[in-house]
């Protein structure tokens, strides 16, 4: 069984309201849920929220929502205690979504749980893009990955990694996309850990698995999956949006072409 769920809370510190902000006439949390469903291995989806309009608004639309403790640390400790509530075996795969990425391909599901599904010892796995807007390699919003020649997470920053010493260089850097799957027995394990002092220091939760030892496979798909992090971002998406509804067979570019989308 492969279960999806989307961690939403409703404060932000730079966006307030979040996932309840329409994007082309659905909220965005909507949004998220129904390109999950869209996922051809993915057998249930779930939100899991701390606040009561979102737990309204998503149960309006038809979909199931979960109440989560609002002292709940990170995202992935909310899909864990979300686990529990619905029941899930120690063996189910878990998938965490962002719910802040309301145009990603669901075809990044099937490929973030492949590793999962061929090989039962593995804990965890995450996706990442190879980076073609050279903005995202020095913008600190967009988290960076280095993994090993085996395709295991080396380290996650919000700095340019690897960072080259030499001006000329032929340095390739991957963006880290919004996506976790697990093994639930693998999650109850990462919600039972301390905070670490690298997840605490870039505050990125992934870190506290490698900080206490755990491996993360990296999955590189070639979809990009651009966030909603301002309101001035929602015009960007909206036009992604549209594009898509009118050719849905169309692969989304990268973020340095989604201010003039054109899809033939």
């Amino acid at each position: 069984m492969i279960t999806a769920i989307i961690p939403s809370r409703f404060g932000s510190t730079r966006f307030f309201g979040k996932p309840l902000q329409l994007l082309a006439g659905k909220s965005m949390i909507r949004r998220v849920y129904e390109q999950a469903e869209k996922s051809s291995l993915v057998t249930e989806v779930a939100v899991a929220t701390d606040d009561e309009r979102i737990d309204r608004a998503v149960k309006k639309f038809g979909a199931l929502s979960v109440m989560t403790p609002s002292d709940i640390r990170s995202g992935t400790d909310r899909v864990a205690k979300a686990s529990d509530i619905l029941g899930l075996a120690p063996d189910d795969i878990v998938i965490n979504i962002q719910g802040d990425q309301p145009v990603f391909n669901p075809q990044c599901l099937d490929e973030l749980t492949e590793p999962l599904r061929a090989d039962p010892g593995l804990g965890m796995s995450t996706l990442a893009f190879k980076i073609k807007n050279k903005r995202e390699i020095t913008d600190p919003k967009d988290v960076k990955v280095v993994f090993d020649n085996n395709g295991f997470a080396l380290y996650f920053s919000r700095s340019s990694i690897p960072f080259p010493r030499d001006t000329v260089t032929n340095s390739v850097y991957y963006k880290h996309l919004g996506f976790y799957a697990y093994r639930k027995s693998f999650l109850d394990k990462i919600a039972s850990l301390e905070t670490g002092l690298l997840e605490n220091t870039e505050k990125l939760e992934q870190l506290r698995v490698l900080e206490y030892g755990f491996k993360i496979k990296v999955v590189v798909t070639e979809h990009d999956s651009p966030e909603v992090d301002l309101p001035e971002d929602i015009a960007r998406i909206e036009k992604v949006i549209a594009a898509m509804e009118t050719f849905p067979d169309t692969v989304l570019p990268a973020e340095k072409s989604l201010k003039k989308v054109h899809f033939k």
